[in-house]
């Protein structure tokens, strides 16, 4: 099947407002007035072909992939090796490290505490954690050379942190603020997320709030807002408030030892095309010990079923099978693309196809430009994660996928692009 992606734009279009009118619990946005369905018995075929050939071309070691469309699997299978050395395959049951994936469940944990009138997006973020209300920004180098911090011209809000333009720095080679994150060391892992947010909240800022978008460590301060405003362990929210709710029993941080047969090992493919196992001891550390960070932009371990149900959820406009999680206008919300125009420092966001960005979810507000573009429905909500992972939503077709491979460095064979054009169909501009 293919998809004409300029008529299917204005059915999400009015699907969505027809929603928003009516203020009904159904999915959030409508079929399209067909009923040909995406995944047929041609479309099967067709991704079966493309991931077969990844494997046999020795591009990635394993791959599996999960669809559901209109509530009902229309395609599932696994190819290749979760474990190339122990000749293990790639099982529909196997746990793999999601890496950002993460991020849209720490989404769904924060605005769960929104719909209950905890916080409002535009609150500064320093209404609720004090450890950001004295934040400087870094201003270039005086004659000497030495950095020179000024205001910020306003401050950080809720909203910067679900759509990364709150300012934090991303690394340790960031002009002027890499040193000082290096020393502040946020992120180790034997922080709690209190000491984090203490700690980077002593760090300036890379850019002022608002004014580009840079991905960084946005989430784990969203993480630690659920818990100051729950009073509740933020890992300890998300068990009690999705993962149960949703019986996701294998998303978790850390893997029981009775589990860790079925952990992924993960795969390192050099510039020349060469796979190497990444060491288990290095891979799977963070999940094979407690730790006392439980971020939100990294750290969980799920199976393709697992996270199909937090799929589904999203596209059921926040409930399933009973479960509701979110009120569809909320979903709405977050998959609306909250970065103005004036936005237009965005990074490698681009990369990711015509795309805004709403609340942890990158969000496809335009048709692909051309055939080399990440293919897609205007709509579409999506995410990924460092070893090449990918699921979105496409609440136009009530369609959801999950893609699971562990390869690093992030989809340089161009898994993901082959996928939807395998799901899809060719492009037609």
């Amino acid at each position: 099947m293919t998809i004409r992606m300029d008529a299917v734009a204005v059915v999400a279009t009015l699907a969505t407002a027809a929603c928003a009118s009516t203020g009904t619990s159904s999915p959030i946005a409508a079929v399209p007035g067909t009923a040909r369905a995406v995944v047929t018995a041609g479309t099967r075929a067709r991704i079966d072909s493309t991931l077969r050939r990844f494997v046999d071309d020795g591009l990635i070691a394993g791959v599996s992939a999960l669809i559901v469309e209109k509530g009902q699997e229309v395609y599932f299978n696994a190819f290749g090796l979760a474990d190339r050395e122990a000749h293990r395959p790639m099982a529909r049951d196997a746990i793999v490290q999601i890496f950002s994936m993460t991020k849209p469940i720490t989404g769904v944990a924060l605005m769960t505490l929104y719909e209950h009138g905890m916080f409002q997006l535009d609150d500064p973020v320093s209404k609720y954690a004090p450890e950001f209300a004295n934040m400087r920004v870094y201003a270039g180098t005086d004659a000497a050379g030495a950095p020179i911090f000024e205001a910020p011209h306003r401050a950080i809000t809720i909203r910067d942190l679900t759509r990364h333009t709150a300012g934090f720095a991303t690394g340790g080679d960031n002009p002027g603020v890499g040193p000082l994150l290096r020393a502040a060391d946020p992120l180790n892992r034997s922080n709690t997320l209190m000491q984090m947010a203490e700690r980077l909240g002593k760090v300036p800022l890379w850019f002022h709030p608002g004014e580009k978008w840079e991905y960084g460590p946005s989430v784990d301060v969203q993480a630690f807002l659920v818990e100051r405003i729950s009073g509740q362990k933020f890992d300890r929210y998300v068990e009690d408030h999705i993962l149960t709710p949703l019986r996701m029993r294998e998303t978790r941080y850390f893997v029981p030892v009775g589990d860790r047969t079925r952990l992924a090992a993960m795969y390192n493919r050099s510039d020349d095309g060469v796979l190497t196992r990444a060491p288990d001891a290095n891979a799977l550390s963070f999940n094979t010990s407690h730790w006392p960070l439980t971020p939100g932009s990294y750290g969980f371990t799920s199976t393709l079923d697992d996270y199909m149900r937090f799929a589904r959820m999203l596209v059921n406009g926040g409930e399933l099978d009973g479960a509701r999680i979110l009120r569809p206008e909320t979903v709405r919300l977050m998959a609306t693309s909250h970065l103005s125009d004036s936005v237009t420092s965005r990074s490698w966001l681009p990369s990711k196809g015509q795309v805004g960005f709403g609340v942890d979810f990158a969000v496809r507000v335009r048709p692909p430009a051309n055939a080399a573009e990440n293919n897609g429905v205007v709509g579409e909500f999506f995410w990924d994660g460092a070893a090449s992972t990918l699921f979105w939503v496409d609440p136009v077709n009530q369609l959801t996928a999950v893609l699971f491979v562990q390869l690093m460095p992030f989809d340089k064979v161009q898994l993901h692009k082959r996928f939807r054009d395998a799901v899809y169909g060719p492009f037609i501009p």
